[in-house]
């Protein structure tokens, strides 16, 4: 893979670690801001509506632009929100820069998901897909643990500041790995934006872009409240907080590796084998939540489980979209965060439910086998290899 893939993923490192970092500090930020667990995970639907809105916006504003000075941009605007962010005193004001913040992480992957695509042969976009989201795996490994850790000891903001200094270098990486000025000559003799949407009404294409999003639903509902389960219903110190999402990070990245060797020839086995494994565990996770041992051997599991199956839709995603290919990663892009939006908000709503801090895990569940109902009628589609169209 070509070095500028590692860079790009840098950047995704520090934006993964932001939008992942709140489910280790809702409880901080709650008790300082005097709003409730509950209000204070709308954070993540604000950031993750900021992504589905931005992603398809943005990328078609930007289709032309250079693509180092769009990237750099988006990366710098992230900083300066995770800035405010850090220093304000108001929930409303904090909400306002995780959007603000979403819509320049969007831009930034948008186009960095078509980017990826460029720099490798076609049949290796889930190769190129893998190293991309591999910053966001590391992220919830070393990022988000990381974070949790500071805010416990030096309090919520300053894991905000943390993230915007982790943006600066990887501002300097796009600098010096981009090339300058490539969108605009790349896209002159492409297809019009008119005909890339109008991508957006096949059905293979609304299919998996579905099936992403329900999966990413599932994975998000879990992750943003695993800080409650830990702390009160395993009984563990916060510190143990930290542990769980080390956990589930190292779980994602394994996952995410091994579908990315799979997702374009054999997509199949990824999803007839991972799909009802990942449905039987989030029920089994609420079961035995309370018994550390299996909290932690679950947690890994449903990562690796979560991560390979999502990143093997979303690479579908890019697949089916390949007939427009400046908003190919937007369209990517959204079907991870329209889950991303569903899924805190649904696991929201279960927390005041007498299955409590559990409700979260049995939504997952739900949520999966509501994938699996969908695509199993429609299974040649879904686990189709890479197609002659898309090899042309």
């Amino acid at each position: 893979m070509p070095l500028p893939l590692y860079l790009l993923a840098m950047a995704v490192f520090a934006m993964g670690t932001s939008e992942f970092m709140l489910a280790g500090l809702l409880p901080g930020i709650a008790a300082d801001l005097d709003v409730t667990v509950g209000t204070a995970g709308t954070l993540t639907s604000a950031f993750a509506v900021g992504m589905v809105v931005g992603a398809p916006l943005v990328a078609a504003l930007a289709r032309n632009w250079p693509r180092r000075s769009s990237l750099l941009g988006f990366v710098l605007t992230f900083a300066a929100a995770h800035a405010v962010g850090a220093i304000t005193t108001s929930f409303p004001v904090l909400f306002a820069t995780r959007v603000v913040a979403a819509l320049a992480n969007a831009g930034f992957l948008a186009v960095a998901l078509t980017a990826a695509a460029t720099l490798v042969s076609p049949d290796k976009k889930g190769r190129a897909l893998a190293v991309l989201l591999s910053g966001t795996t590391m992220a919830t490994i070393a990022g988000v643990p990381g974070g949790s850790v500071l805010g416990t000891v030096l309090g919520w903001r300053a894991t905000f500041w943390a993230v915007a200094v982790c943006c600066l270098p990887a501002a300097l990486g796009v600098l010096k790995a981009i090339p300058a000025g490539r969108a605009k000559e790349e896209t002159a003799g492409g297809p019009a934006l008119q005909a890339e949407l109008a991508q957006l009404t096949r059905p293979p294409l609304i299919l998996v872009m579905l099936l992403g999003a329900l999966v990413n639903a599932a994975t998000f509902g879990s992750f943003t409240f695993l800080a409650p389960v830990v702390t009160d219903t395993a009984g563990l110190g916060e510190l143990w907080i930290s542990v769980v999402l080390v956990l589930f990070g190292a779980g994602s990245f394994a996952g995410v590796t091994v579908a990315g060797r799979l997702s374009d020839q054999r997509p199949g086995p990824v999803i007839a084998v991972g799909g009802p494994l990942l449905l039987i565990g989030w029920p089994a996770l609420a079961v035995l939540a309370h018994e550390p041992v299996a909290l932690f051997a679950l947690v890994f599991v449903q990562g690796a489980l979560s991560f390979a199956l999502g990143s093997t839709l979303i690479t579908r995603v890019l697949y089916e979209a390949a007939e427009a290919p400046t908003m190919a990663g937007s369209y990517a892009t959204a079907a991870l965060n329209v889950g991303a939006t569903v899924g805190p908000l649904s696991a929201a709503a279960t927390l005041s439910t007498t299955a409590g801090n559990l409700g979260p895990l049995w939504a997952s569940g739900l949520l999966v086998a509501i994938t699996l109902l969908i695509a199993f009628p429609f299974r040649t589609v879904v686990t189709a290899g890479r197609s002659a169209e898309v090899l042309q």
